[in-house]
């Protein structure tokens, strides 16, 4: 009996992404993807150099896990000439600003410009991306939401989300609608899944202990904003 329960048992699909999360210095690229992961916010900030590197296990039904890699990509203008290398195999892109600082509202044009130059679906497609209105727990801030909406649609982002690190908002909610639309996508749109040659030994080695969450219906999101 129990080796004909085991034969029926659902084989697991396994789906490892790239997804780069990119935008102005400061905008809490860093601190998204540590309240992600990790599952903490941390006030201190610390410039990225270079390129980061964060692992998500994530068991999204009985049959799928997806592995997400998070590129941490270094805001800051003289990093800039690094990007095509930092892009290879990306399935998909986020794109942050700080609702604080328009200046950085400004600038995700030039970043969404930069993943269009340097990457595609290997249908020969855009990759996906999503817009994040970072810091939406500042008080001063005012969300003007048919302007995001508006910009996103002319700018064929797939959704937007005002979120905050700090007060944990909306953080897994996007997460969850960009890893649905990513496993939705046709398979003749996907790249080459990455491999762990393309990380450093640190997060190697740091793989098959990383946080790993289960997803079921009622973590889908129910706060987004639709760019279509």
């Amino acid at each position: 009996m129990a080796a004909a329960s085991a034969a029926t048992k659902p084989l697991v699909q396994e789906h490892l992404y790239k997804v780069l999360v990119i935008g102005e210095f400061g905008v809490g690229k860093t601190s998204i993807i540590r309240r992600y992961t990790e599952g903490y916010f941390s006030p201190n900030y610390k410039l990225t150099i270079g390129v980061d590197f964060a692992l998500k296990s994530i068991d999204w039904n009985e049959s799928t896990k997806v592995s997400l890699q998070l590129w941490d990509i270094a805001g800051h203008e003289r990093f800039g000439h690094m990007t095509r290398v930092y892009y290879k195999y990306a399935i998909a892109a986020i794109v942050v600003f700080d609702l604080s600082r328009p200046a950085t509202f400004d600038a995700v044009i030039k970043w969404l410009d930069d993943v269009n130059s340097k990457v595609m679906l290997a249908n020969e497609q855009p990759v996906p991306v999503l817009l994040l209105a970072n810091k939406s727990d500042i008080e001063e801030v005012s969300i003007n939401k048919e302007q995001i909406d508006k910009f996103c649609k002319e700018h064929k982002f797939i959704a937007w989300f005002p979120t905050s690190a700090k007060t944990n908002t909306n953080i897994d909610e996007a997460m969850n609608f960009l890893v649905k639309f990513i496993l939705d996508l046709p398979e003749e749109s996907h790249l080459p899944a990455p491999d762990r040659h393309s990380l450093p030994n640190s997060l190697v080695s740091s793989m098959d202990n990383s946080y790993t969450r289960s997803l079921t219906d009622k973590d889908m999101p129910k706060r987004w904003y639709c760019c279509s």
